[in-house]
């Protein structure tokens, strides 16, 4: 195994988001049944349980959501008797003691066996109230941007500019104004951009809003590639700090990667572990994988 490829089934694991949901493995989804013994459908001497079907719905989420939802349960009913009826051939076709799909077995079952670890002591230990206090903390002294909230009227020429200027001067609303001879699309919502950081417009536009004060309308038309604008400050702050609803996912992947490489480190100190298999040096043009290089996400169950 190349040191990159080592790499890349290292991001591969970890960009596969530990934030998303455990409740692939086998203990979450026979929860999801509602009785996982019940008899769904017979194969043979076989049956197919709601247990089965609530794995196959794990297994088969992504092509789940090409069906209408009216359609799922006989979608995995079909899958899983299918299943079912080949599974049935290769045990009588003698597959299932063969070496090669015993090892097969071994690696699957380890790795329900791991999803099942990860669920329950991984994703299960994070709680809405620890993704809370993160939030408190992370943003407890939040200092935001410097926003303006501006409306504007944009015209053709600066002659027409300065006439708006006058009417406005001379006491005109300038939300009137601005719909009745705007011709931005924001003209008939009064001409309101809402709030911006610096940046976020053309530089002429930006250095007369972040000049004015607020309550306050462009003594001057203000040329930009788009035309003459007329611009009055509704409001100046500091950008607030983000809802929690918008930042949840980001802080609960945090709290889930360090409690990751927690429990894997607290494990790893308690197993002797030796690599015996040695690694094929790097071909030529590649560059060898050194530290952590992985995308920063912890890996989730499969």
């Amino acid at each position: 195994m190349t040191r990159n490829f080592a790499a890349t089934v290292r991001r591969a694991a970890l960009a596969a988001t530990i934030a998303g949901s455990f409740a692939g493995t086998a203990a979450l989804a026979q929860e999801q049944a509602t009785d996982p013994a019940g008899v769904v459908a017979k194969v043979g001497e076989d049956t197919v349980t709601e247990a089965d079907i609530a794995f196959a719905s794990q297994d088969f989420s992504e092509q789940l959501s090409q069906v209408p939802p009216t359609q799922w349960r006989k979608v995995l009913t079909d899958v899983v008797v299918d299943m079912k009826v080949l599974a049935n051939a290769a045990e009588a076709a003698g597959i299932a003691d063969e070496d090669a799909f015993k090892r097969q077995v071994e690696f699957l079952t380890m790795r329900a066996l791991r999803n099942a670890y990860l669920a329950r002591e991984i994703e299960g230990k994070v709680s809405e109230e620890a993704v809370q206090a993160a939030y408190d903390k992370e943003f407890a002294d939040y200092a935001g941007e410097e926003e303006r909230k501006a409306s504007h009227i944009l015209l053709k020429s600066k002659e027409e500019a300065e006439a708006v200027i006058a009417e406005l001067d001379g006491g005109r609303d300038f939300a009137e104004l601005a719909k009745e001879k705007s011709t931005g699309p924001s003209g008939p919502n009064g001409g309101d951009l809402g709030y911006f950081t610096r940046g976020r417009m053309v530089p002429e536009f930006e250095k007369a809003a972040f000049e004015l004060e607020v309550g306050k309308h462009s003594a001057e038309p203000v040329e930009t590639q788009f035309g003459w604008h007329v611009i009055r400050i509704e409001d100046a702050r500091k950008q607030p700090a983000p809802d929690l609803a918008d930042v949840r996912d980001r802080l609960r992947q945090q709290l889930l990667r360090a409690r990751y490489a927690e429990v894997l480190e607290e494990l790893k100190a308690k197993t002797t572990i030796e690599v015996t298999a040695s690694e094929t040096p790097a071909a030529a043009g590649e560059t060898p994988a050194t530290g952590d290089e992985a995308s920063g996400e912890a890996p989730k169950a499969d």
